[in-house]
Parts: structure tokens; sequence; C-alpha cells
């Protein structure tokens, strides 16, 4: 035989050892390792199912009580409002008789009394008329009016906004007017990315539609009722705003008119830098903020009369404001440091 054969049956009894020892690996993989896997799996997927359980059982608990607390003070503020018109009533209704009495008395002296007799009845007219210039015309009161405020709920509040961000954004499909570009902005091809450039690039002066200065623009469609909804990732902007105005915002020009939330048709929340603020008819409202949003959610409740400013990520809302909004309103942006984008 060759010299080389017990080289080589060394070199296969290695190998057979080898492919033993991998073959024992691989068969306590499959009978040990697997099955302790999936019994691991099937354990932690009934725990992460309890948890989901407990948790939703805790919020549903949360709300319940929320419903039942704010049930409770609509129901005592309907009652305090229904007793104040009420009392009002019993009082006119008096003030009416005795107004009454007093003119029909009035009348019989004037048609019964002559000058003499006039005389004489003068302390007992004069007591009597006394009584009707203590009666004061009726003033509009808050007290006779259903108080609002009454349903303010934090908790509620932040349910409802992070409800309406799940459940409204993904049918609600919003992109921006490329007519209405300010020339310091470009539009990505999907229409959704706002990118601002210092370089402004030429105006058609023809369209009416343009933002010819500062750096705006608007959504394509106005929304008019119900509850709209839409985010905007803002993380790579520190220079920023976001908001809803009429179609009658001014749009040429300079002149501070023309900047959003400095005119009476445009309300937005604004960050420049580490400041932010909701801008309304050049009335600044400071916004105090610990970190930056990178995203930004924007809702619009038509018949709750509200505009908020809400981050998805903290589920904090950052700004309400209360509104009746008397025309549509159209979603719009302004950026003037890198971009900002529409959220799908």
């Amino acid at each position: 035989p060759s010299p080389r054969c017990p080289v080589s049956q060394n070199k296969l009894v290695e190998r057979c050892e080898r492919i033993q020892l991998q073959s024992a690996a691989i068969a306590r993989h499959v009978d040990e390792v697997l099955p302790a896997k999936d019994q691991g799996v099937l354990s932690a997927a009934s725990a992460a199912r309890e948890l989901v359980v407990q948790r939703l059982l805790l919020v549903g608990k949360a709300c319940e009580n929320e419903e039942q607390r704010l049930l409770e003070k609509v129901h005592a503020e309907e009652e305090r409002a229904h007793q104040s018109i009420l009392t009002q009533q019993v009082h006119w209704t008096e003030a009416l008789h005795k107004l009454g009495a007093l003119r029909t008395y009035l009348v019989d002296v004037i048609t019964n009394l002559d000058d003499q007799s006039l005389l004489h009845a003068e302390q007992e007219i004069f007591e009597r008329t006394e009584v009707a210039e203590g009666i004061l015309e009726p003033q509009e009161s808050l007290k006779l009016n259903f108080n609002q405020t009454c349903v303010q709920s934090p908790l509620l509040h932040r349910l409802w906004a992070c409800a309406v961000l799940c459940c409204l954004t993904d049918s609600q499909e919003i992109h921006i007017n490329e007519k209405t570009l300010s020339p310091h902005l470009s539009l990505s091809e999907d229409k959704r990315t706002l990118t601002f450039s210092p370089k402004k690039a030429k105006v058609d002066s023809d369209c009416p539609e343009q933002f010819d200065h500062w750096p705006n623009a608007l959504a394509t469609a106005p929304f008019h009722s119900g509850v709209c909804a839409w985010k905007v990732s803002v993380e790579q902007s520190c220079a920023y705003k976001l908001g809803v105005c009429y179609s009658s915002v001014p749009r040429k020009g300079s002149a501070n008119e023309g900047r959003l939330g400095f005119n009476a048709a445009s309300w937005v929340f604004s960050r420049y830098d580490k400041e932010f603020r909701f801008l309304h008819a050049g009335q600044p409202q400071p916004v105090e903020l610990i970190k930056a949003p990178s995203e930004i959610g924007v809702l619009l409740d038509f018949a709750g009369r509200e505009l908020l400013f809400y981050d998805p990520d903290s589920c904090a809302i950052l700004f309400s404001h209360h509104e009746a909004f008397l025309e549509p309103v159209y979603p719009v942006f302004a950026v003037a440091h890198q971009s900002i984008s529409l959220g799908r």
C-alpha cells in the first residue's frame, strides 16, 4: 500500500468524528433547543396576550370612569344652567306682572283723576313708580349658558387625539399644490416633501395662487367638515410652520401680512430654532417644549371648533386652539430650513 494511505485514513477518521459531533449538535438542537424555543414562544405569546388584555382592560376601566365623571359633570352643568333659567323666568315674570299692574294703575289715574286728586295721590304714585325704576332691563349673563369647559379632560383629549391620528390619517391623503409653491421651495415627485432653498427660483407672475416671497405652500384640497388629521415629519428642519388657512390668505409681497400666522386667515404652529409658538393674526402664544418633536400631528375638528397639534411619539398635546371656522380651510406649510414631509 502507498505510504500516503495512513495519513488519508487519519484525516477520514477526524472527518468522521467532526461529522459525528456536528450531527450530535444538530440532533440536540432539534430535540432540545427548538422544542424549548417553541415552548418559550408559546409562553411569551401567551404573556403578551395577557399583557395586551390587562392593559386594554385598564384603559377601558379608566375610560369608563372618565365617561361617568364627565357625564355627571355635564348633567350637573345642565341642571345648574336650567335652574338659573327657571329662576330668571320667575323673576322676570314677576317683574312683568308688577309693570303691568303699575301701567294699569297709571292709566286709571290718568283717566279718572282730576288735577286736585292727582296732587293728593302724588305720594302713592311716586312710591308705586319707584318700584318700576328698580326693575332693570335683562342683561346677557354667562350663568344662563352651558359651560363647555365642564367636559375638559386631559385623558380624553389625549386618547381622542391618538385615536384620530391612528384611525383617520390613512384615509386622508394630502398633497401639496405645486401652483402655490414659494420660489424658495422645491417639491418632491410624490408632492409630499418640501425643501427650502435660500436661492430664489423664477417667479411666475401670471399665477395668482403662488406665494411669491414667503416660503409657504398650500395643500391641493380644503377641509370643510368632520374631523380631519394629518402628520408631518419635521425632524430635518428647525424652522417651519404647520397649520391651516383660508384660501384668502395673502400670497403676494414681502410684507408681514403675507407671513403665516401674521394675518387673520391663518393658524399655525411655528418653530424657529429652539422657539416654539402658536401664531394667529400676529398674536404669538409661546409653547414650552422640553424636546423638539420629530413628527407633528395636526387635528381639525369642525364640530368641536378645535385645532390641535400633537406629538405622536410622546402622546403629548403641543397646543390646542378653539376657533369656529366659517369657511373651508387648507392645510398650509412653511419651511425656512432643510425640509419637511407629509406622513403616509
